[in-house]
């Protein structure tokens, strides 16, 4: 009789639960989860951003950075970039194009299949078997177009034999890389359902992530100053100075909370 007397309440808390977190009992809602990743997010995007800094700062002291036909070619092509996102709105079905083709990359690179494909100006769907997280946020940190012109620029250079020109290739970098950026962001205000998908807040800070480890690579690779293992010792070292300054945080909050205590 008594575990009779049980079961209606285990079913309204069951049925309570699944209200509440909008899944079945048992089930733990993506969101409980996403969001702390994101919080511990927080900690690299932070010191991936003070060694860009550092590294922008360090390549800016040399005056004739700003002079290289790298540089000149990538902010130039930016510039452009930018020009014709504001100037060419009819033209945003290339980037729709491109949105929808780096979902299909993605889902091909996890192994899934593609089974339905369509884009139109205002927006398009891939309708695929496999889906995660970085499936549905590719298109917001993997600038599509920018991988079309290094392919492009690599196969007349090393396919064709036809001179290359490191300037062109950071001006096709830059063009592609801002108008992915420009339209990352004109996607993110209008609302997205890829960027709900995991909690606007994990998927931002994914996305701001993986956008600056993009622009920190080409800033290692643009600058003669600024070297791969210098930035990632740089790295190591702001880490460490992140975490010691936490530490000290936290054992001053706890010393504090145990007083009042």
């Amino acid at each position: 009789m008594a575990s009779k007397r049980l079961d209606p309440v285990r079913k309204s808390r069951r049925s309570l639960y699944s209200t509440l977190t909008g899944v079945e009992f048992g089930y733990v809602p993506k969101r409980w989860v996403k969001f702390p990743t994101g919080v511990l997010l927080l900690f690299p995007c932070f010191v991936l951003t003070l060694t860009f800094y550092g590294a922008f700062l360090k390549s800016a002291a040399r005056g004739w950075f700003f002079g290289s036909a790298e540089v000149q070619g990538f902010a130039l092509g930016g510039l452009l970039g930018l020009l014709w996102f504001f100037a060419f709105k009819p033209l945003r079905l290339l980037y729709v194009m491109g949105h929808e083709l780096t979902h299909a990359l993605w889902v091909w690179i996890h192994g899934g299949r593609v089974h339905d494909f369509h884009v139109r100006e205002d927006g398009g769907h891939v309708v695929t078997d496999r889906t995660n997280t970085l499936i549905i946020l590719a298109p917001y940190f993997f600038p599509f177009y920018t991988l079309v012109w290094v392919v492009a620029y690599g196969v007349s250079v090393f396919g064709l034999g036809l001179d290359g020109f490191p300037s062109l290739l950071y001006f096709g970098i830059g063009f592609t890389w801002f108008l992915h950026l420009a339209y990352t962001l004109w996607m993110i205000q209008k609302g997205q359902p890829d960027i709900e998908y995991g909690g606007g807040f994990f998927s931002l800070t994914v996305i701001y992530f993986a956008n600056l480890s993009f622009i920190s690579v080409l800033l290692v690779m643009a600058s003669p100053s600024v070297t791969g293992w210098m930035f990632a010792g740089d790295l190591l070292h702001n880490a460490t100075e992140v975490s010691a300054v936490i530490v000290w945080a936290v054992e001053i909050l706890s010393r504090t909370i145990l007083r009042l205590v």
